[in-house]
């Protein structure tokens, strides 16, 4: 069985990943992760992501560790990847729930200062952003100029939608899917399931019960019984 890695909640930097354990606010910081890719030694992981994003440089940081893992790993979108979370998703082959979001965006920050400060700011977010779109140009295939153009958006995704744009490999229970009826005719479900409650079992004695006589006699009230529950749908 592989190793479980949960990614979840906000991702935050070392620095401040106590004082969301003091809180007891879920969270995903670089040394959490590190920690279990150590204990995992070599063998095979799985990461569950569901996690709004956060940091940039420790979504970073997350991201390079699982990518440069040596074992099998597998990652598993189960609610949300954004931001982030949705870098740290291109680390590897991944399958994403039905149910599930990917959002990708461009970065944000605060600052404060005069108009140098300001455009210093403006720049450092520009090749943030040129920095995140590698990951995703890795992994999808898409031109660079595409995918900013997305992230200028704010773009989110369905889970069909993140495969077909590449983001993720596939989407889970595709090959386990429940059987389903194209049919205009038949007896209803719950039709059958009346007949099955309204004939009486044969009992021990299932050889005189299911003679030529005696079957005739059930099928004749069967179809009649049929006849008489189709009238109520």
């Amino acid at each position: 069985m592989p190793k479980k890695i949960n990614v979840k909640g906000e991702i935050v930097g070392n620095s401040n990943a106590w004082i969301y354990e003091w809180l007891g606010i879920e969270h995903t910081s670089p040394q959490s992760i590190a920690k279990q890719i150590a204990e995992a030694n070599g063998e095979e992981i799985e990461v569950e992501i569901n996690s709004p994003g956060g940091e940039i440089f420790a979504g970073s940081e997350i991201y390079t560790a699982l990518r440069s893992y040596n074992g099998n790993k597998k990652i598993r979108i189960v609610g949300l990847a954004g931001s982030a979370a949705s870098v740290i998703a291109q680390a590897g082959e991944s399958e994403i729930s039905p149910t599930a979001m990917f959002m990708i965006h461009k970065v944000s920050s605060r600052a404060s200062g005069n108009h140098r400060a300001m455009e210093h700011q403006g720049e450092v977010l520009r090749t943030a952003d040129e920095s995140i779109v590698s990951a995703y140009v890795d992994k999808t295939g898409m031109s660079k100029e595409e995918l900013l153009e997305m992230m200028d958006k704010e773009t989110w995704l369905s889970a069909q939608q993140a495969v077909d744009y590449g983001f993720v490999d596939k989407v889970m229970f595709q090959d386990s899917r429940m059987p389903l009826t194209n049919s205009i005719g038949g007896i209803p479900p719950e039709t059958i399931e009346k007949i099955r409650n309204l004939i009486k079992g044969p009992g021990n004695n299932a050889t005189d019960y299911f003679n030529a006589e005696n079957l005739e006699k059930q099928k004749a009230e069967a179809r009649l019984r049929l006849l008489n529950l189709k009238g109520d749908f």
